[in-house]
């Protein structure tokens, strides 16, 4: 063979070899990205402790929370839900939780799933649009709750929990399983706060009632604040009426709380600690017309909400009340506790 034949053969080896080379690296990274994708597609594992922002399973407190969290991304990249691996999603997540927190944590071992919420922009399209979005949420957050009553409650008292689009979620279970005596008979409460429940759902599912005063159980406590000027929003949009409850007074009507009824409003940080607590901070009353909550003595400007604007005050939902539903989380667990006979009393802190 001449020495040019030779040279010419090994040359189309060697890019035959590069070429092969490359096309493994290709097909190996799209490999990757197909069972990425496959992955997302059908969920997170929530048998994996990682699929958890908190799964306190070695808790030793008497109820159990389930709580899922309020929308964390404004899906500025053009995404409909989030990407659940994303280091960024999962440390808004851990922030978001971890101001309502507290709320929970004197009375129950506390249980949140990450899930592929919705983002903002999901809002903004027609009702019929949104609903694929919020499906794929909600099928994970339906597989994180059948796992969690599954494997993780052993029979233990549940407080549902969530915030916003998390309480969304937490009613979107209820309407599928809570017409069910395995699972209604457990229900101390549901907190569904920031988010709306209409007459017409309770006719549809009779099961799902709202909560009346301080202390009933297997009911849902649900407002969202806003001031008077407001008559149209998100949570609550125009012409519709949710069922709500005055965290001051727990009363359904009209009648004005003054603030000397507020133990107290806690503005918390990402951490979950509370930065700065303000004593008898607001009054409120419910809206007749709309069934919002209304703050009286709270300044637009300053508490405006960062998403929605002046007059709305949907982020400081749990903030402006925080100490009346901890205190509430306490009477209402000690209601289910008697009601049941269960010689449990949870005993406020300073009790202790």
């Amino acid at each position: 063979m001449k020495k040019d034949s030779v040279k010419k053969l090994l040359n189309d080896l060697f890019d035959k070899k590069i070429f092969t080379f490359f096309f493994l690296v290709v097909l190996f990274g799209l490999s990757l990205l197909l069972l990425r994708r496959f992955d997302k597609a059908s969920g997170l594992n929530y048998r994996d402790a990682t699929s958890w922002v908190y799964r306190e399973v070695d808790g030793n407190k008497p109820v159990d929370v389930f709580f899922v969290c309020p929308m964390v991304s404004m899906g500025t990249n053009g995404e409909m839900n989030i990407d659940y691996y994303n280091p960024v999603i999962r440390k808004k997540f851990l922030g978001s939780i971890n101001m309502e927190k507290g709320i929970y944590d004197e009375v129950a071992n506390f249980y949140a799933p990450y899930y592929r919420q919705v983002t903002f922009p999901v809002y903004s399209l027609p009702e019929e649009a949104q609903k694929e979005y919020l499906d794929l949420a909600y099928d994970d957050v339906r597989d994180a709750f059948k796992t969690y009553m599954s494997t993780m409650n052993r029979g233990k008292p549940v407080i549902l929990a969530g915030f916003s689009q998390g309480s969304d979620m937490i009613i979107r279970l209820m309407k599928e399983y809570y017409n069910d005596e395995k699972y209604s008979d457990n229900l101390i409460a549901a907190y569904c706060i920031g988010w709306r429940l209409t007459e017409e759902e309770v006719e549809e599912y009779p099961w799902l009632k709202p909560a009346t005063k301080k202390d009933d159980t297997g009911c849902i406590v649900m407002f969202d604040v806003e001031s008077k000027k407001i008559k149209d929003s998100i949570i609550i949009p125009e012409g519709v009426k949710t069922y709500s409850i005055n965290p001051l007074n727990w009363k359904t009507d009209d009648t004005i709380a003054f603030k000397s009824k507020n133990a107290g409003a806690c503005f918390t940080n990402y951490e979950g600690e509370v930065t700065s607590t303000i004593p008898q901070m607001t009054g409120a009353y419910i809206d007749p017309d709309r069934g919002s909550l209304i703050a009286l003595d709270v300044d637009e400007k300053e508490y405006a909400d960062p998403t929605f604007g002046e007059g709305y005050f949907h982020s400081y939902d749990y903030q402006f009340f925080y100490k009346n539903l901890q205190r509430n989380v306490r009477d209402r667990s000690n209601a289910f506790f008697e009601k049941k006979n269960l010689k449990l009393r949870i005993i406020e802190e300073k009790e202790k």
